[in-house]
């Protein structure tokens, strides 16, 4: 009788051992590393919806969504006054006795809160009453003071002691606790008035200080800065914006996987050339267009969709691999989701997904190699099935 007793226990025994390795895999990045950009498509309710794309996301490795919280759109008008009555519906609340209209802000953090992932916003673009220029595309607001109320209201909303947490009992709790402030001011389509340094430093310190007070254990980031990024960031020093910012944030858009080591290399040497290395990193764009033969505008790092699903994995791993030397805590691939149709566009060709007949949304092959990469950079069971990690 002993016997079969023995054999069911060794039996119970190997089978526990062959379980082991997967269950041990040790995790090689903190969590929230790998993100996406969540932007127009995937957040159009009439054609997606966001509840399924979230889940395809979770499955596909995803812990963290980069997103644009867009100012303009929140606070169209400067008091209740100037809103049309048939618009008088979506502004529910006020932010500093400015109507504003949290709807898009809200779908967006609900359906990542259900799924567990960290939302880090990209508040951009000022409205026609607040902007330097008003009618021109890309112009910086008059002064810090309305940016810095809005970014208050948002954090009294979405923070750790939101009042969206308060309204919504049944969607898990997860605080935003990262701001980033502006998107690549270096660049005409978002920061109009060039040289930007003095101007854009200006908005960060009243941002800056908004946030703090409302969070003071939220971190701020920097906008992100793309080209010769190291340069623009020697400019934001030089400015003052050193003490005002926790996180710096780079786009390193290249040719070659290794060029992206080489940006956050140069990124990190005017760092320390400000006594300043001691700050974290974040990569908040990264990405390869498969449109290459497709379009004819070229940016010089386009691609196929071989080409990108192979530059994704050999750039995540690579970064993954030195992310402790370069203090790197988040990489946002750009984008989730995109229509692969612009005869002009090459970021309409980033995507890891792609919609089709405009409805149909298929998998392209870097949403594959994200996946594997996600699988072993997050310790999870290496499979070509569906993965889930938490």
């Amino acid at each position: 009788m002993k016997r079969p007793i023995l054999v069911a226990v060794l039996a119970s025994l190997a089978a526990l051992t062959a379980a082991t390795p997967a269950a041990a895999a040790k995790r090689q990045v903190p969590f929230g590393f790998m993100g996406v950009l969540a932007d127009a498509h995937v957040l159009d309710p009439a054609r997606v919806n966001l509840g399924d794309e979230m889940k395809e996301m979770s499955r596909t490795g995803v812990e963290s969504v980069r997103a644009a919280f867009y100012w303009s759109s929140a606070q169209p008008y400067a008091s209740f006054a100037d809103v049309p009555p048939e618009e008088a519906s979506r502004f529910r609340h006020e932010v500093n006795g400015v109507p504003t209209d949290f709807i898009e802000s809200d779908y967006l953090v609900g359906n990542a809160a259900e799924r567990g992932f960290t939302v880090l916003p990209v508040v951009v673009v000022s409205p026609n009453w607040a902007a330097e220029h008003p009618g021109t595309p890309g112009s910086p607001p008059y002064g810090p003071e309305p940016y810095a109320a809005y970014l208050t209201g948002l954090v009294e909303r979405y923070g750790p002691d939101g009042e969206f947490w308060r309204e919504h009992p049944e969607i898990p709790k997860v605080p935003v606790r990262e701001w980033q402030l502006w998107n690549e001011p270096n660049s005409m389509w978002f920061w109009s008035d060039q040289p930007f340094a003095a101007e854009y430093v200006d908005l960060l310190k009243g941002g800056y200080r908004a946030v703090k007070a409302a969070d003071p254990g939220a971190r701020v980031v920097l906008a992100g800065l793309v080209k010769e990024s190291w340069n623009l960031l020697d400019l934001v020093y030089r400015a003052g914006g050193k003490k005002f910012f926790d996180v710096v944030a780079i786009h390193p858009f290249t040719e070659k996987p290794e060029n992206v080591m080489r940006i956050l290399g140069l990124v990190r040497r005017t760092m320390r050339k400000y006594g300043d290395n001691n700050k974290r990193m974040f990569v908040s764009e990264l990405t390869w267009p498969s449109s290459k033969g497709k379009i004819e505008g070229k940016y010089g790092y386009e691609t196929t969709e071989a080409g990108q699903a192979s530059r994704l994995r050999t750039t995540y791993r690579m970064l993954a691999a030195n992310r402790r030397r370069l203090r790197l805590d988040r990489v946002y691939w750009v984008t989730w989701l995109k229509a692969d149709k612009s005869p002009t566009d090459q970021f309409d060709y980033s995507g890891l997904r792609r919609i089709e007949r405009d409805s149909d949304i298929v998998a392209k092959p870097a949403q594959r190699a994200y996946a594997q990469t996600a699988r072993v950079l997050e310790g999870c069971v290496k499979s070509s099935h569906a993965r889930d990690c938490r």
